[in-house]
């Protein structure tokens, strides 16, 4: 197999002139940073740089743009397989599969939340992945209903230029600061995988199941003074923006936008975060099912693995890739006990409370 990689900047932007010579356009569910090629629209990408003859493979994505153009561009070079790229929201991909049932357009979904496929997991094709011996245990499910893609631990971001020092947040109940009142950016777990993941990480630090976690989301909500975002990219923009001074967002959008020159922070809480995978799977009745197969393997092959590390900040699922440099490893980052069965088989009735809460019904 052919290892070497077109990344950063140049791939994107060779996907992107072949995009743009179809005559369409892709968003993706989350924002790339300030200095890279971003995504427009929401809609379908019809990427044909790929050889004539090896199929096709239709794939839903929630992922930035500038994620998914390399991956893809070489996944095509690869196979020859043509790839037809459709964009949006984890929430709302996810119920374009639930409504296209009886006739699935889509093969592969990648990589929402893993929690949040778990929860769609009666409209997917269970898979065991070649590559599952080279797959860390926390990280695989049991069913193979999903494989997990990478690792992502969720972070409180602020920007250094509306946050002193000495005003720093270190935990999720100093979110509840009145100081902080309008000024955090977070998106509706109703519309964002991450947002929701974040939701149950919350809820799990302070007491999911004794009433404590939904006292911190009540205060949370009344924080957030009404201004709850519509996708996870606004949150990753809003934060260097100087929209907000405060974001509860993904770790490897903030990192990617420090490393594009934005004065952004990390800060991991002292409760307790989660680092829940994202994954992909294949769409049950898929009509491209060995393709799917190959994009599972592809996805989770080392050099694919060691990429998103090196290029994205993401962290790995295999045990043969080295850590993030510059990155606290994740075993020295305190992580709450989320439960992915739980957050699952729950999803609908805590999306309903979380409603309620911003609507003032509770």
């Amino acid at each position: 197999m052919r290892k070497t990689w077109i990344t950063g900047v140049s791939a994107t932007v060779l996907l992107a002139s072949i995009v743009s010579g179809c005559g369409t356009s892709t968003t993706g569910g989350a924002s790339s940073a300030s200095s890279s090629p971003s995504a427009k629209d929401a809609g379908t990408t019809k990427a044909t740089a790929a050889p004539a003859g090896k199929g096709k493979l239709t794939l839903y994505s929630p992922n930035a743009a500038e994620i998914n153009n390399p991956i893809i561009k070489e996944f095509q070079d690869r196979t020859g397989i043509e790839v037809q790229l459709i964009t949006g929201g984890t929430g709302d991909l996810l119920k374009r599969v639930q409504a296209e049932t009886q006739n699935p357009l889509g093969d592969v979904f990648w990589a929402g939340g893993a929690d949040s496929l778990e929860a769609y997991k009666q409209f997917f094709e269970p898979y065991t992945t070649k590559e599952i011996d080279n797959i860390l245990p926390a990280y695989v499910d049991v069913t193979n209903v999903w494989t997990p893609f990478n690792a992502l631990p969720m972070v409180i971001t602020y920007n250094k230029e509306l946050v002193s020092e000495n005003d720093l947040p270190k935990s999720w109940k100093d979110l509840l600061d009145p100081k902080w009142k309008g000024k955090i950016a977070y998106a509706d777990p109703a519309k964002s995988g991450s947002s929701y993941t974040q939701l149950i990480t919350m809820l799990t630090a302070f007491g999911r199941d004794d009433g404590k976690g939904w006292d911190y989301v009540k205060k949370l909500n009344a924080n957030l003074d009404g201004k709850l975002l519509s996708s996870s990219s606004l949150v990753q923009r809003g934060v260097p923006d100087k929209e907000f001074a405060l974001g509860i967002t993904l770790e490897d959008a903030a990192i990617r936008y420090i490393e594009g020159g934005s004065k952004i922070g990390v800060l991991y809480p002292s409760e307790g975060t989660s680092a829940v995978p994202d994954a992909a799977a294949i769409i049950k009745g898929s009509k491209n099912l060995s393709q799917a197969k190959q994009f599972i393997d592809f996805l989770v092959s080392k050099d694919v693995q060691e990429l998103i590390q090196k290029e994205f900040k993401r962290r790995s699922v295999r045990k043969d890739v080295a850590p993030v440099e510059g990155l606290p490893q994740t075993k020295d980052i305190k992580l709450v006990n989320y439960d992915f069965i739980w957050s699952a088989a729950n999803k609908n009735e805590v999306i309903k409370r979380f409603s309620k809460i911003t609507t003032g019904q509770e």
